[in-house]
């Protein structure tokens, strides 16, 4: 099967941009691509006129469980935000965390998202089959996802922030990472779903549960993800307990590697930024949630100049109730050129790092991340026709700095997704009512 897409701008984000070119898909993969008509043999022709064809976004960092619990503590800080919300988590099930990721992947996919990173770290007692109900939801949208099982083990009794109740042994997150990765982890090239290795944050989890995590993923072959340098508030803590940053606290315990992508990395000393590059250790970038929670804004630009893979991530909709990922490049941008001036980023940095940048997080930078041959065949085709980006001559500007745009196609592994701005597998307003539902038996149960 030969799929044409013709007629639109493209950036390759490898380096190639054309005016007005064309992309070839053959199966799952990317044939060809170019300036100009295309006068070789297809199947079907995609209409790109009007439009900018870019890699699929990726994000690197979620929470889908928390489309169940959107604007709840909406005024707090990100500390106050956990305690009033952890309560309410402890009672997820697997159908409330099946709607819930249903409907986070739902709005990713309509946003230009073909990959998503959920660190899910919440398993409830009673809380059925966590895992499971994160892989069906994503064969219900299509995209990839990759599943950080996370896992808590410091509850308050030990001086952490989840209830006790919601907080596994030490033993029992190890194994149940462990079976994940079992059961669910596709090591192939074309992998649809992936398992990670993903402790919460050091505020929730003991520091054998750390060290654990990094061997076991390190014997399995697969990645470690977790929270870092979120706040100051979780700096003077880890300062406290064990007498240094995060950032050393993490690089102590081997988490400092290029097998290592860290969400958040606000509140990084220079020495920390330099650690980050020579270890090759990624950022998950989280702009509009950082701003939610009032967290502060990461040294981007720094992270960038010290070759860190930057990626961006929507981060959980409970700290970011949009949940897209287009408008990340936008906000991404913005908070760059807050801190650091006009050239804190530049547009095409924001689009590498909502590209590659997850790429190269997730360790697929080989098959993800850019238009090239050879690479699979995740595409979104941006239509930039209409009120919103007449005028605007250069596409790529028009994707950053406007609003986010309506996705003409979709492509995951040359398989359309979304269709002229709507879901092509599944129904936008059954997976509405059913988060709906969710959501409700969810706050009516405390």
């Amino acid at each position: 099967m030969r799929t044409l897409i013709t007629g639109g701008a493209i950036a390759t984000v490898s380096g190639e941009e054309y005016a007005s070119g064309y992309v070839v898909v053959e199966n799952d993969r990317i044939a060809e691509v170019g300036e100009g008509g295309y006068t070789g043999e297809f199947d079907e022709r995609v209409d790109a006129s009007g439009c900018l064809v870019t890699p699929g976004l990726i994000n690197t960092h979620h929470h889908l469980y928390q489309w169940a619990t959107r604007g709840m503590a909406a005024d707090h800080t990100l500390f106050q935000w956990l305690v009033a919300l952890y309560p309410v988590w402890g009672r997820l099930d697997a159908e409330i965390t099946h709607a819930a990721a249903t409907a986070g992947m739902a709005r990713l996919a309509l946003t230009g998202c073909t990959t998503v990173a959920d660190h899910h770290y919440v398993f409830p007692r009673d809380g059925g089959d966590q895992v499971a109900a994160l892989a069906s939801a994503r064969q219900r949208i299509g995209v990839r996802l990759h599943v950080v099982r996370g896992s808590m083990d410091r509850g308050e009794s030990d001086g952490g922030l989840p209830p006790d109740n919601l907080v596994e042994t030490t033993d029992d997150a190890l194994a149940g990472t462990e079976a994940a990765i079992g059961r669910f982890h596709d090591d192939s090239a074309g992998a649809h779903l992936q398992i990670a290795v993903g402790p919460c944050s050091p505020f929730s989890v003991t520091e054998r549960l750390m060290s654990g995590a990094a061997e076991l993923a390190r014997s399995k072959g697969v990645r470690l993800h977790t929270h870092l340098a979120e706040t100051l508030d979780e700096e003077q803590q880890c300062l406290a307990e064990v007498g240094c940053t995060p950032a050393e606290y993490a690089d102590k315990l081997g988490w400092l590697a290029d097998d290592v992508w860290l969400a958040h990395t606000i509140h990084l000393a220079p020495d920390a930024i330099r650690r980050f590059g020579a270890t090759g250790t990624g950022s998950a970038h989280c702009p509009t949630s950082n701003g939610r929670i009032g967290a502060g804004i990461a040294p981007v630009r720094d992270l960038l100049d010290a070759g860190v893979a930057v990626g961006l991530g929507a981060d959980g909709a409970a700290s970011n109730e949009s949940g897209g990922l287009g408008e990340e490049l936008h906000q991404a941008l913005l908070q760059a050129r807050q801190r650091g001036g006009p050239r804190g980023l530049t547009t095409r940095e924001a689009l590498w790092m909502g590209t590659m940048g997850g790429a190269r997080c997730l360790g697929r930078a080989d098959d993800l991340g850019s238009i090239e041959p050879g690479k699979l065949a995740d595409l979104a085709i941006w239509d930039l026709t209409g009120l919103n980006y007449a005028g605007i001559t250069d596409p790529v500007a028009a994707l950053v700095l406007g609003t986010t745009p309506p996705v003409r196609r979709l492509f995951v592994g040359g398989k359309a997704v979304v269709e002229d701005g709507t879901l092509r597998e599944a129904d936008e307003s059954e997976i509405a009512s059913e988060l709906k539902s969710a959501s409700a038996r969810l706050r009516e149960d405390r």
